[in-house]
């Protein structure tokens, strides 16, 4: 049973429905989710019987499909763009939903109202995702600076939108802003994030039986002893860190930084020294290296010690013992925090990371990145000497299972990155004789190119552009690979009445639509690193405008940006839509996206006959829609690093 919501405002019902289980089904190698949902979403799911909570927001989820009964709700203008904006010299497309089957005359203006260009619409059919009729329209011609810009179509006008340059250096800064917001074991300061979003430490040791640094392990056969597993990031809605992934999300914040040494053109200043929020600046270490070193901390803390049980493993994760009620500020949680077994997945994480750390910090901390490279090489052998610990799907009270019994990726991630830092022949061999080596569909999954429970890609994406010791002919194989993975991701945009990245079997959207939607980008956006082609860099930025508007819904799913942007995210203390004195998400966090799956009461019940890319819903409650997480704000710092080095 899910504990009840702290705060006094809702009755005893209310109360169960408002600390209602968020968690994530378990994900198999190609990213779909698992049929096994796991305890804490059967529980969540139970609640459907209770009467749901009217939502505070406005609902933003769109016309009826053709054909079917389906919500009929409120999407704003039918002129669909980027709400952001377009970069001065880049693909400029947008789409309008219309019964009409001829073109369309569309027209540009200005601030003032003053046309600048117009032109005539496509015609594209039923889109699949949204059983939207619609037409697409391209305006890329135009490159004149401004802000305000329009487009109307049969007398509808689209959400304003900018034309320019550093149109996204604030969204890399605001993403990135997110992992500090969501540190544990360390005071919020306002300095950094203004009044609304500070608070006292959360789980540190002056909490509730001293929080993240007693940490209990009581498992038979395991442990029976406590542990200091403070610092880190909270993963998600709740209060839970999970190796598997934090692996993910400080992967890909080194990997923003790491690409700055290897990219064409790409620019290292705004993620330097003094450049993000964070309280280490002024130290001589690149901002962002600093952030990643906060849950660097905290997954080696994750490490089993020596002279116990699996020694050189890393506990797969820990959390509350039961599921934190919304909403609960990290300080005032009092309940026990608990250690979950050790997995082979999670080691595996645990020594890839920590191999891309030794490497990275090495110029700033030498002690530092020796301490990291050993910690790789005795995870990397606890996990040979226990390749099949695997955690289990039904591990979800309290916490997200992460469940995973294919650790063939995790082991080509780990060894692509320990021979990338040593260049030692036993590591060389262990990614070479992977039955993934060299298979572009199984290194980057169709549904998304990397996800926490598919890690190979990330050895792949770094195998590909860092230099080590690979042959000429073994680059190039690896390279081919990521681009044979990008013709796929590019083929999807440009077949998309919306351009995105993105085609699912079955047309089914899946939890975390967004962050998949983001990881195919990643691999485009390494692919015209690696090649300079147009091609590839169109559809990453075609995928910006989905994510930022220009999709079925008329919704910016970043808080912050655009007209008609998430603001109620699922959040434990982001949780204004519950309690208005506490603060909506901070600027720059990423909603989950569409999710045919509906693994919450209020979305099952709101959005019941959804087409997939129509389900989704900006309610706090709605956390298989709704949620916000570290592994999906990750890539979107890295896309939007990206983009705006394109713009320079």
């Amino acid at each position: 049973m899910p504990l009840r919501c702290p705060c006094p405002r809702f009755g005893s019902a209310d109360a169960l429905i408002h600390s209602a289980p968020r968690t994530r089904p378990a994900l198999d190698r190609t990213g779909r989710r698992r049929r096994t949902l796991g305890a804490a979403v059967a529980a969540g799911l139970a609640l459907g019987a209770l009467a749901a909570p009217a939502a505070v927001a406005a609902d933003h989820t769109g016309p009826r499909g053709a054909g079917a009964d389906r919500p009929t709700l409120d999407t704003g203008s039918p002129v669909r763009v980027n709400q952001v904006g377009y970069p001065t010299h880049g693909a400029k497309k947008g789409t309008v939903v219309t019964s009409a089957t001829k073109p369309l005359t569309w027209t540009l203006r200005d601030a003032d109202g003053v046309k600048r260009a117009s032109g005539r619409t496509t015609p594209a059919g039923i889109d699949r995702s949204s059983g939207q009729n619609v037409q697409t329209f391209d305006f890329s011609e135009v490159s004149t600076p401004g802000k305000g810009y329009t487009v109307t179509i049969g007398g509808k006008k689209s959400e304003p939108f900018a034309i320019g340059d550093n149109l996204y250096g604030s969204l890399r800064s605001d993403a990135l802003a997110y992992f500090y917001h969501n540190r544990s074991g360390i005071k919020i300061d306002k300095k950094f994030v203004g009044d609304a979003y500070a608070r006292p430490a959360g789980h540190d040791k002056k909490a509730a039986r001293g929080g993240d640094t007693r940490a209990r392990c009581s498992l038979k056969g395991v442990c029976d002893y406590r542990r200091d597993v403070s610092g880190g990031w909270y993963d998600a809605g709740d209060h839970g860190k999970y190796v598997v992934n934090g692996g993910i999300s400080v992967a890909q914040l080194m990997s923003s930084y790491e690409r700055t040494l290897t990219a064409p053109g790409a620019d290292a200043a705004p993620l330097g020294d003094g450049r993000l929020r964070v309280p280490e600046r002024g130290n001589g270490t690149p901002d962002v290296l600093d952030e990643a070193r906060w849950e660097m901390d905290f997954l080696m803390r994750m490490q089993v010690p020596e002279g116990r049980p699996f020694a050189g493993m890393a506990f797969h994760k820990m959390h509350d013992k039961q599921w934190t009620g919304i909403p609960t500020r990290p300080d005032r949680d009092e309940q026990p925090r608990v250690l979950r077994p050790p997995s082979t997945a999670a080691t595996l994480n645990l020594a890839a990371t920590a191999a891309q750390a030794a490497r990275l910090f090495q110029p700033y901390d030498a002690e530092y990145a020796k301490r990291c490279l050993e910690v790789a090489r005795s995870a990397w052998a606890a996990a040979k000497a226990h390749p099949d610990k695997f955690a289990s799907d039904r591990d979800s009270v309290g916490g997200g299972a992460y469940g995973d019994r294919d650790v063939r990726d995790e082991f080509y991630w780990a060894a692509s990155e320990l021979f990338l830092t040593t260049g030692e022949n036993t590591y060389r061999k262990a990614f070479l004789g992977s039955p993934l080596h060299g298979d572009a569909d199984a290194l980057f999954p169709r549904v998304s190119g990397v996800s926490w429970a598919s890690v190979a890609g990330l050895g792949a994406l770094d195998l590909a552009t860092v230099p080590g010791n690979l042959t000429g002919e073994q680059r190039a194989a690896v390279r081919s690979t990521v681009t044979e993975a990008a013709d796929r991701y590019a083929s999807f945009s440009e077949k998309s009445a919306y351009g995105v990245p993105y085609a699912p079997k079955g047309n089914r959207y899946e939890w975390g639509s967004n962050s998949q939607v983001l990881n195919n980008m990643v691999v485009l956006a390494t692919a015209h690193d690696l090649t300079g082609k147009d091609r590839y860099r169109d559809a990453v930025l075609r995928g910006m405008d989905y994510l930022l508007g220009g999709n079925p819904l008329n919704q910016s799913y970043v808080t912050g940006y655009g007209e008609r942007d998430s603001r109620n995210q699922h959040h434990r203390f982001w949780a204004h839509q519950l309690d208005r004195k506490l603060p909506r998400p901070a600027r720059g966090s990423l909603a989950g996206g569409p999710n045919s799956g509906l693994e919450d009461p209020l979305s099952k019940k709101k959005l019941k006959g959804c087409a997939p890319a129509m389900c989704y819903t900006d309610d706090i409650m709605a956390f298989s829609t709704n949620e916000i997480t570290i592994n999906w704000n990750a890539p979107l710092a890295w896309i939007s690093a990206y983009v705006d080095d394109q713009e320079r």
